[in-house]
């Protein structure tokens, strides 16, 4: 094996899931009414989720203190899980497993029900 393959697969694999979670996640974000180009922009990424999730935009000043962003990481994480009418195993999957459990929230049948699962107000 010479030394180009042995540098190549993993570039072509690392790709080829970057690619599949991008796309994840852009179905995630217009699956919530959101625009899916939102998920490319750092920081702003961030802030629609938080929106998708039904929390306010000063949660991003909480990710920025060490430690503390770890605890407001999954919490966001859990309520993205309920917005799509998952439970806390679905929450695990998330976090443990994101390549297989972001895709099959995105790409899926999952079905975005509102704000930490809460429904949709309707407009009269």
């Amino acid at each position: 094996m010479d030394l180009f393959t042995v540098l190549l697969v993993p570039v072509i694999i690392s790709l080829v899931l970057a690619v599949l979670l991008i796309v994840s996640m852009w179905k995630i974000y217009t699956k919530a009414q959101k625009p899916g180009w939102a998920c490319l922009i750092p920081i702003y990424n961030l802030i629609v989720l938080l929106e998708i999730v039904g929390k306010p935009w000063w949660w991003l000043l909480l990710m920025l203190i060490p430690f503390v962003n770890i605890v407001f990481a999954i919490w966001m994480t859990n309520l993205l899980s309920k917005s799509f009418g998952h439970g806390a195993g679905f929450t695990i999957g998330l976090l443990v497993l994101s390549i297989i459990f972001y895709p099959i929230l995105g790409l899926g049948s999952s079905i975005y029900t509102g704000p930490a699962g809460k429904p949709k107000e309707i407009q009269v």
